[in-house]
């Protein structure tokens, strides 16, 4: 009886195996890493350093007058990252992360009570696009109102939905 198990658990795992040799290596070998270990060349570091501090800037220029009225009026960018797929250069997303806080002092013990929160923005981006669209259609003086690849969107307009 024991025997008989083994065999039959044998036989779903090369079922298992052969069902997984049917599937297309463009659909098996997808593997996405983030954008520092997609790029192969320093002028792919330079063009994502220089498009993130670019992005940064932006949004610290318009900031006080739009997403930093009210009670996180100290947003700062964090970090924006993007998940590209290693053959095709294709991203699955872009997410753009925020902080932000406000603090209430206890007029009688000068305690201060620390309100924080994260935001995470997603991009706005058409579906396939590739890190090389992206970077070449940022690649402008302000890329926070620049048009994504193949969309009349921008990353602003993301952060509208988000912020």
């Amino acid at each position: 009886m024991r025997f008989n198990s083994l065999l039959s658990f044998a036989a779903v795992l090369f079922a298992g195996a052969s069902c997984a040799q049917s599937v297309p290596p463009s659909i098996r070998q997808t593997h996405f890493v983030e954008e520092y270990e997609y790029f192969t060349t320093d002028a792919q570091y330079e063009e994502w350093f220089a498009l993130t501090t670019a992005l940064r800037s932006d949004f610290d220029a318009i900031c006080g007058d739009t997403f930093c009225e009210g009670d996180y009026s100290n947003l700062q960018s964090l970090s924006f990252d993007c998940s590209v797929e290693r053959a095709s250069g294709r991203i699955g997303r872009c997410v753009w992360i925020f902080a932000g806080s406000y603090e209430e002092i206890s007029p009688a013990s000068g305690a201060i009570t620390v309100n924080a929160r994260t935001w995470n923005c997603p991009t706005p981006l058409a579906p396939r696009t590739t890190m090389a669209e992206l970077l070449a259609a940022l690649d402008v003086s302000h890329p926070l109102q620049a048009p994504l690849p193949r969309t009349q969107t921008t990353v602003y307009d993301g952060l509208t939905d988000c912020l």
